[in-house]
């Protein structure tokens, strides 16, 4: 399994998501919004909005550091 986060260099909670998955050893490939016109573009379609950070595990959105909902799509993908 594989996340995407899209972030920017200056986000706290972009920081505690990268974390959260480096403590549970999921790979991610990071997306800079900051610099990445296209992936900038990706998220706002995503999302529908340009807040930071948008984690996609296994196809789910989850829009902020919701430690919850982050918790649950990491245990449910590591299930599958």
């Amino acid at each position: 399994m594989k996340a995407q986060i899209y972030t920017t260099p200056t986000c706290p909670y972009c920081t505690m998501v990268k974390e959260l998955l480096d403590k549970e050893e999921i790979d991610y490939v990071e997306y800079d919004v900051a610099y990445d016109e296209v992936a900038r573009q990706r998220m706002v379609k995503i999302t529908g909005q340009l807040g930071v950070p948008v984690t996609v595990i296994d196809g789910q959105k989850i829009v902020g550091f919701d430690s919850k909902s982050l918790e649950e799509a990491i245990k449910k993908a590591k299930a599958s």
